[in-house]
C-alpha cells in the first residue's frame, strides 16, 4: 500500500514542489523531503490521508510557507571572518599559547622518523610549494609522496597525542 501511494504521488509531489519552490526560497528538493517525510509520520501515526492528493497539495504549500517565513529571518552573516576568528588575537595569553602549541609541533617534527622531519618542514613551508618542488627537494618520485606524507603525519598524529592529553587532563 504505501509503495503505490510512492509512486501515485511522486508525480504530484515534484510538480507542486517544483511550483512552490521559487516564491519560497527553498529547493525543490527540500520541500520534497519534508513531504516525504511528514507523509511517513501520518502513515505511522494516522494511516493514509483520505485523500492523498489534496492532503500533498496543502503539505507543499504548508511546508513552502514555513520556508518562506523560516528565509525572512535568516540574514546572511556580513563580515568576512568569523566572530570566533576576531577574537583579541593579539593579548599575551593568546600570543603566549600560539607560541607554544608551534614548539610543540615543531618539537614533534624534529622527533619523526626517517626523512619524515624534511618531508614535513617542507609541506609547512609559507611559500607553499607544490608536490613537485617538494618531491625534487626531497630526491623522491612525486607519486610516492603522499603515501610517505600520509605515513608522516600518522607518526606526528601519533608523537602529539599524548601530549595533547596530558596537557588535558591537568587542572
Amino acid at each position: 500500500m504505501t509503495d503505490d501511494l510512492v509512486a501515485a504521488l511522486r508525480p504530484l509531489l515534484i510538480a507542486e514542489a517544483s511550483a512552490e519552490a521559487p516564491a519560497s526560497g527553498a529547493e525543490p528538493g527540500d520541500l520534497e523531503q519534508a513531504v516525504w517525510l511528514r507523509l511517513l509520520e501520518r502513515l505511522d501515526s494516522d494511516g493514509p490521508p483520505p485523500d492523498p492528493p489534496g492532503w500533498l497539495r496543502r503539505a507543499v504549500r504548508s511546508e513552502a510557507r514555513r520556508s518562506r517565513r523560516t528565509h525572512r529571518r535568516e540574514r546572511p552573516y556580513e563580515h568576512e571572518h568569523e566572530p570566533a576568528a576576531d577574537a583579541d588575537r593579539h593579548d599575551p595569553e593568546h600570543l603566549a599559547l600560539t607560541a607554544a602549541r608551534h614548539r610543540d609541533l615543531r618539537d614533534a617534527v624534529r622527533r619523526l622518523p626517517g626523512r619524515c622531519p624534511r618531508l614535513v618542514a617542507a609541506l609547512l613551508a609559507p611559500h607553499d610549494p607544490t608536490y613537485r618542488e617538494i618531491a625534487g627537494e626531497l630526491g623522491i618520485s612525486q607519486g610516492s609522496l603522499g603515501p610517505e606524507r600520509s605515513r608522516c603525519l600518522g607518526c606526528l598524529r601519533r608523537l602529539l597525542t599524548p601530549e595533547v592529553a596530558a596537557r588535558g587532563a591537568r587542572g
